[in-house]
């Protein structure tokens, strides 16, 4: 297993992460993404540590925090082995203090994720989305203190846009504090908007990425095409993707999955594994949140590494996936001289 370092920061974590957003299955929308109990649970965190993935990714939110508890009790006698990230931010629970990222909120919901998890730190805390209600400087202010108080390792950020992430970190820079050290973001060969702005951002700044859904919230799988029936179970068919049908480019959808079976076929690789390959050439990426209903789907994920695709092959799957860019990108893309792109080749 590869490991790449996360952002400016000294850690290192593995190319590939397992997502635990299918553990628990505690309501309707986590239920399409898997009921993953326990037992299962635990093997496929011994599966992950064999195949050298040692970095385990959950939030408060997912199934209620049924999620957190069911990584606690799997990784019972593992915990100097793995590394664990969550998030808070988004709603959990009653009352008017019930979301957000403010001084009260973000240490009860820290307490309430560290008991979940059988746990005395986190290792990287993101903020699951921006509050745009709290003052910047409370909420980073409070997770310094977490750091300070060795209740959490780094901080990191989730679904934040160019500004709020650059405010943060100028933020944190003006008054001496930990700073956001990665970006958890949607990226796929369906939707490549995180090159805009957030690629750029995290190159200049040094912000690693941790990838969320790299197959388009189920639809890179293999299981949709041009010429393929239409699933009829699945995350996808059950409400189940975290990515809008509405995002996705239905122009050019099976462009793409042509070049991806093109793809497929030339290396001898699932579209899955080629999908997420593909991201793993991309700049700013340090690790690839992969997600598995069971352990077959675990093991065809894991094959994702421990090979590249050709320039001339990343290329085809540039070519099929590329959509016009909004104002101001097109605009600076006229004159890329001023304006360059991130280096892909």
């Amino acid at each position: 297993m590869e490991y790449r370092q996360l952002g400016a920061s000294g850690l290192q974590v593995p190319v590939l992460s397992l997502g635990t957003a299918t553990f628990g299955g505690g309501n309707k929308f986590f239920k399409a993404w898997g009921s993953t109990q326990v037992d299962e649970a635990t093997q496929m965190v011994n599966l992950c540590l064999e195949a050298g993935v040692n970095l385990f990714d959950t939030a408060d939110v997912y199934s209620d925090g049924l999620s957190e508890e069911i990584l606690g009790k799997a990784i019972t006698g593992l915990r100097d082995r793995v590394l664990i990230s969550t998030k808070a931010t988004f709603t959990f629970g009653e009352g008017p203090n019930n979301q957000g990222s403010s001084r009260f909120r973000l240490l009860k919901q820290c307490e309430s994720s560290l008991k979940r998890l059988k746990t005395d730190y986190i290792d990287i805390y993101h903020m699951h989305g921006f509050d745009g209600v709290t003052p910047v400087e409370e909420t980073l202010r409070t997770l310094d203190d977490l750091v300070q108080s060795g209740k959490v390792r780094y901080i990191a950020c989730s679904n934040f846009s160019g500004w709020h992430l650059m405010k943060s970190l100028a933020v944190s820079e003006k008054y001496g504090w930990n700073r956001y050290v990665a970006h958890q973001v949607y990226y796929s060969l369906v939707n490549r908007e995180y090159e805009w702005e957030l690629m750029p951002l995290g190159i200049d700044q040094k912000v690693g990425s941790l990838i969320w859904s790299p197959l388009g919230g189920g639809r890179l799988g293999g299981k949709y095409g041009r010429n393929k029936p239409a699933p009829t179970e699945g995350r996808v068919v059950e409400g189940g993707s975290p990515v809008p049908q509405s995002v996705i480019p239905e122009a050019i959808f099976y462009t793409i999955t042509d070049a991806l079976d093109e793809v497929a076929a030339e290396t001898g690789k699932s579209v899955a594994q080629v999908s997420i390959n593909w991201l793993l050439q991309r700049p700013t990426v340090s690790s690839i949140i992969i997600g598995a209903r069971n352990e077959e789907q675990l093991k065809q994920n894991l094959d994702a590494v421990g090979w590249n695709l050709t320039v001339d092959q990343i290329k085809k799957l540039d070519a099929a996936s590329d959509v016009p860019t909004i104002y101001p990108y097109w605009h600076q893309r006229q004159n890329l001289t001023l304006n360059p792109l991130p280096k892909f080749y």
